[in-house]
């Protein structure tokens, strides 16, 4: 094995995020029967938001409360009560992608794996044990935990404090985001590998070291 270490991001890389099913879901317990025509409008609001975050123009906080205020004031609650509820409903349809169990047992033991994700800590935790991933990540490290997200090299750093600081040459970041995942890494001067299911084109002036289309393609290169 040519890597001790092997990060993974965890929506789309290892966890399907069916937002629109989930979001359908915890409307429902409010009683609102939620369209693909919400969920795009929704959607103008969320996604902007996230690139902000992404680029630390704004804090998990705010992006927590600002993406559901319409909706918070329409239903008499409050945004926070409405994360919450958003992010339970994604608890509770969450599955892995394919290959994710096999790769994560195929490489346990052959080298240690960890989780950095810009995703949310109510999810986290609660994913990886109904999934039954826990036990096979020494650390999770958490956007909204650290206060930076990816690709700001601080949560990178961060995460190799936690690692002991194994050899940069040692450490692979596996995830679906070119933007985040890759070109953090990349600048952070670690491996990188792409996952691309969809086949899409490459951006300009990033070069992950790896590119796979899928987790089994993932586990074939590095059990090789």
């Amino acid at each position: 094995m040519k890597y001790d270490w092997i990060l993974f991001d965890a929506d789309e890389t290892l966890f399907h995020f069916d937002a629109y099913t989930g979001m359908k879901l915890m409307f429902e317990r409010f009683g609102v029967d939620f369209t693909r025509d919400d969920y795009r409008e929704y959607q103008q609001v969320n996604l902007p938001l996230w690139v902000d975050y992404q680029e630390g123009k704004i804090s998990a906080d705010q992006l927590k409360h600002i993406r559901f205020e319409g909706w918070a004031k329409k239903l008499d609650t409050t945004p926070l009560t409405l994360n919450s509820a958003f992010l339970e409903a994604m608890a509770d349809i969450c599955t892995l992608l394919p290959g994710a169990k096999e790769l994560i047992q195929s490489l346990s033991g052959k080298a240690k794996l960890g989780i950095i994700t810009n995703g949310f800590t109510e999810l986290q935790a609660i994913r990886l044990e109904r999934t039954g991933m826990s036990e096979y990540f020494e650390h999770v490290v958490i956007s909204e935990e650290v206060g930076i997200a990816k690709p700001d090299l601080g949560i990178f750093d961060h995460a190799l404090e936690l690692m002991g600081h194994p050899c940069k040459s040692k450490v692979l970041m596996v995830g679906d985001n070119p933007h985040s995942d890759v070109l953090g890494g990349l600048n952070f001067g670690i491996e990188t590998c792409w996952l691309n299911p969809k086949g899409k084109d490459k951006p300009d002036n990033i070069e992950p070291h790896y590119e796979v289309a899928s987790l089994y393609e993932l586990q074939t290169k590095l059990l090789a």
